[in-house]
């Protein structure tokens, strides 16, 4: 039997888990979860890696204890955050989240400065505009003026960080850093105009490697683990798990943040991607994920940290009493990227636009829930005009597996078939690229069918919904 170990990080947790390959399936075992909370350092939202190490590395004990014989460990992590180092490998400044307010008007700052417009960028990158990207973070650093700006030696992602820092080697993976907005889409390495743009150096930045390679070793004692740069970037990895087999698939991974899209050989910039703000980040095997990022279950996440006493069913049976499609926001919206309460956000929402707020929790919930299908379904409207395919079936993965009501409500207001699992797409994505590396599983096509043999699927038929072009207009005017 086949092991690898799997970490996992998303934006509230951390998993250690071990992928086990047996008898042409595959299964997931959890060793250690930890909470992977924001701390606030000199008034900002940072990471908290000193202690998101010592929770992996504790995993990894774990699962050395058990005498299992691993071939190798992984990482994939959110993206666009990164670590700036020293000559001396010494991290500069703190692990700064891209939900810090720290980005706030960059783009537009960026645009002034620069004599650049975002057709210009949007055609080199095809990485569409979010407040948050790297190059943002990067020309909010470079205004500020720290320092420490000149010291700067290496840029590292979050995962290539944590790996050098259990192997001691530094390595740029590309699905991650095709999140930036600073790698040309098309030749895939560095975009200079833009790197220069938002102030950094040519020489900060490793090339590009692709993923599914050894790049280093964990050393414990006389143990030696080889550390496999995989997807490290988390939807990437879940991609990579979905059992995509056609071009009228679509996916979607259902998390904290919710990515809608298909896969495609080439990149898709023309001047209509533009205008719907698709992105087209980098994949495994060179292929691109041609997506639509929406806010997805962190408004859910948020309002169930707001209520404690809910568990998440509970909100499920909130929204279904709440009448259908009586408030509909826009879940994109920068009012809802990190608010001090979710709920008051998007009343507020309504209230700043003089429109009928909600007021009751179901309510609330319900606006959440409505809103975000209605995003899905516009998501798959773009794309299909984009790619010009005609999508037939959304096969959703991810921890929004088992939101039920969700993902009925995808299929009644998308009208296609919607079929679930796997629920740990991101874990399961960064064992069979360990496998992948290790030349256990020959390709990604062998690896999706043997974790679509592996899952238990439950496919949602659509619903008829009444005034459902109506409720739709309804939401393009608040898009």
């Amino acid at each position: 039997m086949n092991s690898v170990i799997a970490i996992d990080l998303g934006a509230s947790s951390g998993r250690v888990m071990v992928g086990f390959l047996e008898d042409g399936k595959i299964r997931l075992e959890e060793f250690h979860r930890f909470q992977n909370q924001q701390v606030t350092h000199n008034n900002q939202s940072c990471w908290d890696l000193y202690s998101i190490l010592e929770e992996i590395k504790v995993g990894i004990n774990k699962v050395l204890a058990s005498n299992i014989d691993v071939r190798s460990l992984a990482i994939d992590t959110w993206g666009v955050d990164f670590v700036l180092l020293d000559k001396f490998g010494k991290h500069l400044g703190a692990f700064v989240s891209y939900r810090d307010a720290r980005t706030a008007g960059m783009l537009d700052k960026l645009l002034a400065d620069s004599g650049m417009n975002k057709e210009k960028i949007y055609a080199a990158t095809g990485i569409q505009f979010l407040t948050f990207n790297t190059v943002y973070q990067l020309k909010a650093i470079a205004d500020a003026q720290p320092d420490w700006f000149d010291e700067i030696d290496t840029l590292l992602f979050i995962p290539d960080y944590l790996n050098y820092k259990l192997s001691g080697v530094k390595h740029c993976e590309y699905t991650n850093a095709s999140t930036s907005q600073l790698l040309d889409c098309h030749e895939r390495s560095w975009n200079k105009t833009l790197i220069d743009a938002c102030g950094a150096k040519m020489n900060w930045f490793l090339p590009p490697k692709m993923p599914n390679r050894i790049v280093g070793q964990y050393k414990l004692g006389d143990i030696h683990i080889p550390v496999c740069s995989v997807a490290s970037h988390d939807t990437a990895s879940a991609v990579a798990a979905t059992p995509i087999f056609n071009d009228n698939t679509a996916y979607l991974s259902s998390g904290t943040w919710s990515l809608v899209g298909v896969e495609s050989l080439e990149p898709v910039t023309s001047n209509q991607a533009f205008a719907y703000n698709l992105t087209n980040e980098g994949g495994v095997d060179g292929r691109y994920r041609i997506l639509k990022n929406i806010m997805g279950l962190w408004l859910i996440q948020r309002i169930k940290a707001e209520n404690p006493s809910l568990a998440f069913s509970d909100i499920a049976l909130l929204a279904k009493q709440a009448t259908p499609f009586e408030f509909v926001i826009n879940p994109n919206d920068d009012d809802f990227l990190n608010p001090p309460s979710m709920a008051e956000a998007i009343k507020n929402w309504f209230k700043v636009r003089h429109l009928p707020a909600p007021e009751s929790l179901a309510q609330v919930v319900r606006c959440i829930y409505d809103s975000l299908a209605l995003a899905y379904n516009d998501a798959i409207e773009q794309i299909a005009h984009a790619t010009q395919r005609s999508i037939t079936e959304l096969r959703i993965v991810g921890g929004g597996v088992q939101d039920e009501f969700l993902n009925q409500l995808c299929a009644d207001v998308c009208q296609i078939s919607v079929s679930t699992q796997p629920k740990e797409a991101s874990a399961l994505g960064n064992v069979i690229n360990q496998f992948i590396a290790l030349d256990i599983i020959s390709c990604l096509d062998e690896g999706r069918k043997i974790i679509d043999a592996s899952s238990q699927v439950n496919v949602y038929q659509p619903n008829p919904i009444a005034g459902l072009e109506n409720i739709k207009a309804q939401y393009q005017l608040v898009k």
